[in-house]
């Protein structure tokens, strides 16, 4: 695994616009992408780590976390993250598997999917495989 930024680690974001604080509704690791579960009146939403080509994103998680812990997630900011798969810089991001992103393969999808899929950009270019490397995250 290669990291294409070495100066921060994985879920260190070097810059928040906009984080929020989420409950975990399962067990969370700092850097991945979470998304929504439920939300219970009067509680905060709850979130999960990010499958493959999820539509309810929610961010990305900045602290790792148990299930029923409040955690920070940045929406808005960025983030360094991992990567699956070759991603180059400017591509638009959408989720892998575990609450990794890939690059979107923009021809497969209807233009819903183009909207609710996209979480942001990638900010370099990562190698082929699983890296790590900086995102501007837009959710």
């Amino acid at each position: 695994m290669a990291d294409y930024y070495p100066a921060v680690a994985v879920g260190d974001a070097i810059y928040e616009i906009l984080k929020v604080p989420m409950k975990c509704e399962s067990a969370v690791t700092k850097g991945q992408v979470v998304v929504f579960n439920t939300h219970t009146d009067g509680e905060l939403p709850s979130v999960s780590p990010a499958g493959a080509d999820a539509e309810n994103v929610a961010g990305v998680a900045l602290k790792s976390g148990s299930a029923g812990e409040v955690i920070p997630v940045l929406k808005k900011g960025i983030v360094k993250v991992t990567g699956s798969g070759a991603i180059t810089m400017g591509n638009r991001l959408v989720t892998a598997a575990n609450g990794q992103v890939k690059a979107m393969a923009a021809d497969t999808l209807t233009a819903l999917q183009l909207i609710s899929r996209n979480i942001g950009h990638a900010m370099q270019t990562f190698g082929a495989g699983t890296n790590t490397g900086l995102i501007f995250i837009d959710r």
